[in-house]
């Protein structure tokens, strides 16, 4: 397994470099859990993501509502995105089948995990996005 990574982002012009080196420690892992308190940057972050792996900038928008979106990458592979904020119960992810989506193999993006923590794989990366100035955040990636 991976060691785990902290990555500086000293500004938002950095998201990019920010999003490559996440990808280049990912290794097979697929549900990545964003933490991070309110304003953080979670969603701003996986934005920066998705388009690293060719999704339009476009159709990147929080699911605050519905709690996943689907996006495609640049072969067509989905990618999902969580936001488990206005969640009451964690029930309401299981039976939105959010099991099935973390089994899938496919890349998953969950914003809020702790409030599903027990429906979680246990293989999970866990990455907390802290503010260090009006415009700069660090991103500790742990294993």
């Amino acid at each position: 397994m991976a060691q785990d990574l902290t990555v500086a982002i000293p500004s938002l012009a950095a998201l990019p470099e920010a999003a490559a080196a996440l990808r280049a420690h990912l290794g097979t892992a697929t549900v990545l859990c964003f933490e991070g308190e309110m304003g953080a940057g979670k969603t701003t972050f996986i934005k920066a993501l998705c388009e690293s792996m060719g999704v339009p900038a476009d159709e990147i928008s929080s699911p605050t509502f519905s709690l996943v979106n689907e996006y495609r990458d640049a072969q067509n592979r989905p990618i999902y995105h969580f936001d488990f904020y206005r969640l009451n119960d964690p029930q309401e992810a299981a039976q939105m089948g959010a099991q099935e989506y973390f089994d899938s193999g496919y890349l998953c993006l969950i914003e809020w995990p702790s409030r599903i923590a027990d429906l979680l794989p246990p293989d999970h990366l866990l990455l907390t996005l802290t503010v260090t100035g009006p415009s700069s955040r660090e991103l500790k990636i742990r294993n």
